[in-house]
């Protein structure tokens, strides 16, 4: 996998989602992932990962060995907890 597959999936698994996505290693097997969306407004860390998973589907099981996310609502984003490319 890479770093842009990995992009498309969140764009297109979450409603309105902005995903940066960074192959830490250059393997294509361990990323950095930070993802700002609306639907994480309210959510506990474990409900956001949750989200992130299921619009990863099987790739969490089969092509990704690790993965660090950063799933921040619009409001986080925008006060700089973690800036998106």
């Amino acid at each position: 996998m890479d770093a842009a597959k990995l992009k498309e999936m969140i764009e297109s698994g979450i409603p309105d989602a902005q995903a940066d996505a960074q192959d830490v290693h250059g393997t294509g097997d361990h990323f950095e992932l930070t993802v700002v969306a609306a639907c994480f407004e309210g959510k506990s860390l474990v409900q956001r990962h949750r989200l992130v998973y299921d619009a990863l589907g099987d790739a969490m099981r089969s092509e990704i060995h690790a993965l660090m996310i950063n799933a921040l609502s619009p409001d986080q984003h925008r006060e700089g907890l973690v800036k998106i490319d």
